[in-house]
């Protein structure tokens, strides 16, 4: 995982052409101005969602994980934790190749707080637990960027 200010998104070009499109879309776009829903940016190869979420202990989360894409979470409104888990650990308790979202459990191996102003990175075949409660509110608004890493030859 991958958690720094918005203001540095543009160092982390060169990494995966796909990215550097998801960057150059961050560095030029108000994420508050989105509408609701998915935004085409590239087509499967990268889009944007930007939804209403409830926060949650992290009790009640399980970790996810991706084989054909990396996440970019960012909140646009409020603020979570977000874990990431040891992969050799990581239990996949069901997957779907449709929406490529897998759910399991595994240790947690770090964490952050995501707020309006940073973001993560949580790379394909890294388990992840967004959406953790942070603080008293739990209303969050947020854009995750759905970022192909794995292309289809």
């Amino acid at each position: 995982m991958i958690f720094d200010k918005l203001e540095r998104m543009g160092t982390y070009r060169g990494l995966h052409a796909n990215l550097d499109t998801a960057v150059d879309f961050l560095l030029s776009h108000n994420l508050e101005e989105l509408p609701m829903g998915r935004t085409e940016i590239l087509g499967e190869r990268v889009f944007l969602n930007k939804m209403e979420a409830q926060a949650l202990p992290a009790s009640e989360k399980k970790f996810e994980i991706h084989r054909k894409y990396m996440d970019i979470q960012i909140d646009v409104h409020g603020s979570e934790q977000v874990e990431t888990g040891d992969v050799s650990s990581f239990t996949c308790e069901s997957f779907s190749e449709k929406d490529d979202i897998g759910f399991g459990e595994c240790p947690a191996a770090a964490s952050c707080t995501l707020a309006p102003g940073s973001f993560t990175i949580c790379m394909a075949g890294e388990p992840h637990k967004p959406g953790i409660l942070a603080g008293p509110d739990d209303r969050l608004v947020k854009c995750v960027i759905k970022v192909r890493v794995e292309e289809v030859l």
